[in-house]
């Protein structure tokens, strides 16, 4: 793979947020010896990548995604990562979830590739985290896991850890086009191949994710979300170093990866504020405006790559409702920030109030905190897991 070096890193205290860098060729071949050596260019061997994704899950997040949707995206994974599926979809009066094993299962029986499959809402799982003492997951209750994405990103996490991975990706399962989620994996294993510090994470930046019209087809370049909460998170930035700055393009990237030593100190907003929140939580605790309880980290900086795809993203169309959710969640945690000012608060008020997202004189809501799962004990999870035969294993 042949990729740009970034033209701009802006630097905020420990944290470096490298500009998108554009793909130049997937596939560079075999390396040569008679190469010349381009010092604007990235060249990643095919070997270099496959190691990586040796050591890499990825989740996929479900909720009532289409089969054939989840059956395309398992087979764009590259075959040497371990997949881990973490379904939230119902399972009375029809059981989807049911119909998702059954999926994984006749997937494997072709392809024998590893693969583990739970259900977000398995009385197991919440007993397991119950006995970690990781409590903020679980419902009000304190019976099962909570509904929502990060949620399910969490327990991916914890699983990647106990299946001995250094590296864990996310992909959506209702992406359209197969060849895109391979290249997503790809972008993930070149950005931990690029990376100096053990703390990265790498998002992808996608070239262009269409819209269908009566007239054809509009690559458009943004979607309206990614736009705003990218504008919101760059003026964190810029109010704190008094440079304006557009340097953050992927703040609501789904399709993203860190390394398991980042993944574990990271705390995690509930829902589909998750992405944003990431980035929040790392200028919050890395950006040198407050102490850290990870001086090792400060020491050794956390990178954050952006790798533009060659692929435009085809994703399901989940309706005005689903955006609008997005948006508020999105712009809650940057409002709820310690990084946010009054200033900036009253902005984000207008921009909600404007979109008719939220009444005038309300504030947005503050989506519920997961802390980082470093202190989760990991065997013991394991164990527990294991005894409640709470989850599917394909090996």
């Amino acid at each position: 793979m042949r990729v740009e070096i970034p033209l701009y890193t802006e630097r905020f205290g420990s944290v470096m947020i490298h500009d998108v860098q554009r793909i130049l060729e997937l596939d560079s071949g075999k390396k040569s010896m008679e190469e010349k050596e381009v010092t604007t260019i990235h060249k990643i061997e095919r070997d270099e990548i496959e190691e990586v994704e040796n050591k890499l899950a990825i989740v996929v997040p479900v909720k009532e995604e289409k089969l054939k949707l989840l059956e395309g995206v398992l087979s764009g994974i590259p075959h040497d990562c371990v997949v881990i599926v973490v379904s939230n979809s119902q399972r009375t009066p029809v059981n989807r979830f049911k119909m998702e094993v059954d999926t994984l299962a006749r997937f494997y029986r072709f392809t024998h590739r590893k693969m583990l499959v739970i259900h977000q809402k398995d009385p197991g799982l919440a007993l397991a985290f119950r006995e970690t003492g990781y409590l903020s997951i679980l419902d009000d209750k304190g019976e099962l896991v909570r509904d929502g994405k990060a949620e399910a990103m969490v327990v991916g996490i914890i699983l990647a850890k106990t299946v001995g991975k250094n590296f864990v990706g996310f992909i959506d399962a209702d992406n359209y086009i197969p060849g895109a989620v391979n290249e997503y994996v790809k972008n993930f294993a070149a950005g931990f191949c690029m990376a100096e510090s053990p703390y990265v994470m790498v998002r992808n930046s996608w070239k262009y994710k269409p819209k269908v019209y009566n007239s054809g087809l509009y690559f458009k370049k943004w979607g309206r979300i990614s736009e705003t909460t990218n504008r919101y998170l760059n003026l964190i930035i810029s109010n704190h170093t008094g440079f304006e700055t557009e340097i953050i393009k992927t703040a609501n990237a789904g399709e993203h990866a860190m390394s398991i030593q980042l993944a574990e100190i990271l705390e995690y907003s509930s829902g589909f504020s998750v992405e944003p929140f990431e980035l929040l939580y790392i200028l919050e605790e890395f950006g040198g405006l407050k102490p850290t309880s990870y001086p090792e980290v400060i020491e050794k900086g956390v990178e954050i790559f952006q790798i533009e795809t060659r692929n435009p993203h085809f994703h399901e169309d989940k309706g005005e409702k689903h955006l609008k959710e997005m948006l508020l969640m999105s712009l809650s945690v940057v409002y709820h920030s310690p990084l946010c000012d009054q200033n900036l608060k009253s902005i984000i008020l207008n921009e909600l109030v404007s979109q008719n997202i939220l009444d005038e004189g309300s504030q947005p809501p503050k989506p519920p905190v997961m802390p980082p799962l470093r202190s989760v004990n990991i065997q013991t999870f394991a164990e527990k897991l294991t005894e409640a035969k709470t989850f599917t294993v394909f090996e």
